[in-house]
């Protein structure tokens, strides 16, 4: 062979590698730069997913809900992951054409997105409501801090029954709005950003929604939310706090039945149930059955064996102390009748493996 021809194969085969190299550093470079998923809310007027988890997220089992919170309690019974993951109610690939993608009476779950996950949310009643005047400020949080394209806020019109009617874009009126907006020129706030618009909303009176669509400057997601708010009303705001960092679980805790043969009268039992797990992390109940008689308070103690770490809880205090944990009862679900049970849930941190420990339980006076 010619050394001009072993020259070209050579120079043939640097060509290739250097191209395969390119491509491989190229796509890379792409998987490690892209973006979290966007995720927000309308937290005041709050969204009435995240309303019902401000109310309900630390006590959702609590029967009062049912008279106190009907339209809540109804949204918790269909589907709890619909508030838990109440910063995640999207549509993708939408293209601006929100009207086509989010049918009328369907606007407050985005068009049944993730279905059957927000369908509750469409649900016509007499939602909770939030106290505003005809000219106020809805603040908005971006947990993912990705700016908005945009933000348009509207207002149903006057005469308009949100307890009575299904929402439809006919009823609305644009009442506010930003442009595009970086995150950059968001106010800061614990676990992301948030931003406030200005809306004015003239003539209103009485109960009305508020409908928000984000479209989020991160590839093509658009957020629908609906807030309930009253135009004169008597309601108070919500907290303006902004929730934690620590995202909501992706599967909601259900409701774990009690034993069907109660324990010795005196004693109480615990049933420990990992009912959600991801990446890091996991959700948790426990059962806490009493005996034959009834009891006053309860004490549970276990110890975990591979690093786990219980990170927050609901229904019950939980401290931990090295590897072990102790769980008190709440002041509302202490005492329980013989063979009754309560349950109470946390999430927590794993690394490695999370097998479910032993749990002891005590009664307490």
């Amino acid at each position: 062979m010619s050394t001009s021809i072993r020259s070209r194969r050579v120079v043939w085969l640097f060509a290739i590698v250097a191209t395969t190299t390119l491509l491989l550093t190229t796509a890379l470079t792409t998987v490690l730069t892209r973006p979290a998923s966007a995720h927000g809310s309308v937290v005041d007027p709050a969204s009435r997913n995240y309303s019902c988890w401000q109310r309900w997220g630390g006590d959702f089992q609590n029967p009062r809900m049912a008279t106190e919170d009907p339209m809540c309690w109804q949204a918790w019974q269909a589907d709890p992951a619909a508030m838990w993951n109440w910063n995640g109610l999207f549509r993708e690939g939408v293209g601006g054409n929100h009207q086509a993608a989010v049918p009328d009476g369907q606007l407050c779950s985005g068009g049944r997105t993730q279905s059957p996950r927000y369908n509750s949310l469409d649900t016509i009643g007499a939602w909770k409501t939030t106290a505003v005047s005809n000219n106020f400020r809805l603040r908005f949080f971006d947990q993912a801090s990705h700016g908005a394209d945009y933000i348009r806020v509207y207002v149903t019109k006057q005469g308009f029954n949100s307890a009575t009617q299904p929402l439809g874009w006919g009823n609305l009126e644009l009442a506010g709005q930003i442009g595009n907006t970086p995150a950059s020129q968001w106010d800061q706030d614990t676990g992301g950003v948030s931003i406030q618009i200005p809306v004015s909303a003239p003539g209103r009176t009485g109960r009305h929604i508020v409908y928000t669509v984000w479209q989020a400057s991160h590839f093509d997601q658009s957020y629908y939310l609906c807030s309930d708010v009253d135009f004169g009303g008597g309601s108070t705001n919500p907290p303006t706090t902004p929730p934690p960092t620590t995202p909501p679980p992706t599967t909601p805790p259900p409701t774990t039945p009690p034993p069907t043969t109660p324990p010795p009268a005196g004693a109480c039992t615990a049933t420990y149930q990992v009912t959600g797990q991801w990446p890091g992390g996991f959700q948790a109940d426990v059962t806490v059955t009493a005996g034959g008689s009834p009891i006053q308070g309860w004490s549970l103690s276990w110890n975990y064996a591979n690093g786990q770490q219980v990170t927050s809880s609901w229904n019950a205090t939980v401290s931990t102390n090295g590897t072990a944990v102790t769980a008190r009862n709440a002041n509302h679900n202490g005492s329980l009748a013989a063979g009754a049970s309560t349950t109470f849930g946390f999430l927590g941190s794993w690394n490695g493996s999370n097998p479910v420990p032993l749990v002891t339980c005590t009664t307490t006076s």
